[in-house]
Formats: structure tokens, C-alpha cells, sequence
């Protein structure tokens, strides 16, 4: 399947269904799903991730859509889910979806951004939207619209999948208190962030999650960022570092996606398709409810454990910012396909921090500020 095709038939149609078939983004329960006659196909399909099976949120993503697609079909569409390495390596699932080698996965987008720099877009940017901003943008902004059309061209169909919520700023090993401590600094971090990272002087180092702990516990990496309180404690990373550092200010809301191979995809049967889309939505709405939930317990728990909480110095915050827009500013200029759907993000992202400014972010202000 092609590009072309994909955009003159299936986008229209899956988008729109993605929109008006989720009651305006509500989600269909069981017995709301198309009634799934005998005519319909026994179908099994396998789903790689990027995540250990330790992580029962990140990884717990897939398994939502494997769950809610067997539910809502009479177990006649199964996915089996698997964890990173079982089939394929972390850092792999694109390559096998594309390639057909799987008909599914579970990743995030920003780990492939050495194909594609709007794979970066896709998960989160450094400095973007949160959560509840980058749901708006995908859904109601153009932005899941804009990203098909770039997976289309590696044969490949996306749907969010879920969301971590703003993530914390990493482990360290030793204290960094102005930007002139993150030099030499060895980090694990992906994408953008990464890029960022060595703009301000640091090592950024690519390591799949289940590996981060052996890495930053021997001395191989200085810093090692993962998710939050709760995936973090689960890898023990707070054994590895005693300081705790915040905001991720290169994740502020990162988006989780299911693969589906272009071709499998047009396979399946239009009430597949729409079950699978609802599945989705429904992940990505579960994962972030799930870690909001856990992620404050958890890091009370750590902190009586004798982890420091630190925050990034504003001198480090500052020039993160700048050289995040500046990176982004290049690409565009060299790649003008990035600048297409960058201008559109970066539009929608001022208007919705102006009005979350007015509404949202001053009232939770005040909460926070006023304890009862």
C-alpha cells in the first residue's frame, strides 16, 4: 500500500471513524460494539513492544488493546502481546511492522526519529504539550491527520496508545546545580531530548528501558531518565542514584503508539477496524489515568527511602529551551516536510498555553499553592 492510496481512501475513513465512532471521544462499551456475526473472521495477530513485561503500566498499554479487542469480538480478533527482545529488540518494532515481520507493536514514535524527524512530533517535543494538550492536538488539532500521512509512507498505520503524563527529570548519580555541571555528562535519553542534552554539553546515550539499571548501577552512564516514580522504582533505578531530578521538561506529555502494518490493516473488516481504533483510544485514556494515579504514592515512598529531590537549576531550564527551539528551527529550514507539520503544532501549541493560561493552569496554581 502506498501513500497515495492511503491517503485517497483509508485516512478519510479512519480518522473519521477515530472521531464519531468514540461518541465525540467517549468510548464504547462491549455491548455499544458492532455486533459481531459468525461471517466474521477468527483473526490472530502478534504485537511487539519496547517495553519489558516487568512494566505492567507501559507495557500494560498493549496488553489494554489486546484485552478490549478480544472482548469486544468474541475473542475472534486475538493479539498476542510480547516484550521487548522476545522477538525483536526494543528499538526495532518499526522495522518489523513496516517489513510485515509482525502485523502490530507498541512503542514510541521518537525512537525512530533517525528515519524520520516527525517521528519525534508524534511522542512528545521538549517544551510542548502535556498530556491533556497533545490528546487535544492528535484528536481535535489535525495532528493525527498531519502524522498518517507520514506513516503511510512507511507503510504503517498509527493510533495512540497511551500516555505517561509529564515525566520526571532522571537519576543522577551526583549533583548537577547550573549548566555547567551537565558537561561530559553521560545520559540516557532519547530523541529530541537527547539532542538537546549534548547542545547543553551532556552525552545523551540510546538504551532500551529493561537495560537502564545495569548501565547506570556499573557506571557506563552518569544520568538516566525513564518514565516517573512508579516504572522508575519497578527498574530500581533509585538503587543505582540517589538523586531524583524534575521537571522531564523533554517529555512533557509523550504519546505511546500502536503500529499496524498498512497492509494488515486494509485486511481487516471495517467492524475490526473500528474495535481495534476504540481499543486504542482506550489505552491511551487507561495509561495516563493509571500512572496519575500511582506516581505520587510511589514517590512519597521513595523520598522516606532516602531519594533527593532536586530541580533543574533555571539557568539549565533556560538554555534547554532555547536550544530546543533552535534544533527545532533547523530542521525545518533543512527538511520541509517537518516544517509543514512543526508550524501547525507550534500554532496550535500557543493558543491552547494561552487559554489553559487562563483557565486550567490558574486554578491547579491556586490549589497548589493554597493546601487545605
Amino acid at each position: 500500500m502506498k501513500r497515495r492510496e492511503f491517503l485517497r481512501g483509508t485516512a478519510a475513513g479512519v480518522l473519521g471513524g477515530a472521531a464519531l465512532s468514540l461518541n465525540a471521544c467517549g468510548i464504547q462499551s462491549p455491548a455499544q460494539a458492532p455486533a459481531q456475526g459468525s461471517d466474521l473472521p477468527q483473526i490472530q495477530w502478534r504485537m511487539v513492544t519496547s517495553w519489558p513485561l516487568s512494566l505492567d503500566t507501559i507495557y500494560g498499554g498493549a496488553e489494554t488493546v489486546a484485552t478490549r479487542v478480544a472482548a469486544m469480538t468474541n475473542n475472534r480478533f486475538r493479539i498476542q502481546t510480547f516484550p521487548a527482545g522476545e522477538l525483536v529488540p526494543a528499538f526495532e518494532v518499526l522495522d518489523a511492522v513496516q517489513q510485515g515481520t509482525v502485523e502490530s507493536g507498541h512503542t514510541a514514535s521518537y525512537y525512530f526519529t533517525g528515519k524520520n524527524d516527525i517521528f519525534q512530533i508524534a511522542t512528545t517535543m521538549p517544551f510542548g504539550l502535556n498530556a491533556q494538550q497533545q490528546n487535544a492536538w492528535l484528536y481535535h488539532g489535525g495532528g493525527l491527520t498531519a502524522l498518517h500521512k507520514t506513516f503511510a509512507d512507511f507503510n504503517i498505520i498509527s493510533f495512540p496508545a497511551g500516555n505517561t503524563g509529564a515525566q520526571m527529570g532522571g537519576w543522577l548519580k551526583r549533583e548537577i546545580n547550573s549548566l555547567a555541571d551537565m558537561r561530559g555528562l553521560k545520559f540516557r535519553i532519547p530523541g529530541f531530548g537527547g539532542k538537546v542534552m549534548e547542545r547543553l554539553g551532556a552525552l545523551p546515550q540510546a538504551i532500551p528501558g529493561g537495560e537502564i539499571y545495569l548501565a547506570l548501577e556499573r557506571g557506563a552512564i552518569d544520568a538516566a531518565e525513564w518514565v516517573g516514580p512508579y516504572d522508575d522504582e519497578k527498574l530500581g533505578l533509585h538503587n543505582a542514584a540517589k538523586f531524583y531530578y524534575f521537571p522531564g521538561w523533554w517529555e512533557p506529555g509523550p504519546t505511546l503508539d500502536v503500529y499496524v502494518n498498512l497492509d494488515q490493516w486494509n485486511a481487516l473488516p471495517t467492524e475490526y477496524q473500528e474495535i481495534l481504533t476504540t481499543a486504542c483510544y482506550e489505552a491511551n485514556m487507561n495509561m495516563l489515568s493509571k500512572y496519575d494515579a500511582l506516581n505520587g504514592q510511589t514517590l512519597q515512598q521513595l523520598v522516606a527511602g532516602g531519594t533527593e529531590l532536586k530541580v533543574y537549576s533555571d539557568d539549565i531550564m533556560a538554555a534547554a529551551q532555547t536550544a530546543a527551539f533552535e534544533l527545532y528551527e533547523e530542521i525545518a529550514s533543512a527538511q520541509p516536510d517537518f516544517r509543514a507539520i512543526f508550524e501547525e503544532w507550534k500554532a496550535f501549541r500557543s493558543k491552547i498555553v494561552k487559554w489553559n493560561q487562563t483557565n486550567e493552569f490558574s486554578i491547579a496554581n491556586f490549589i497548589a499553592s493554597n493546601p487545605i
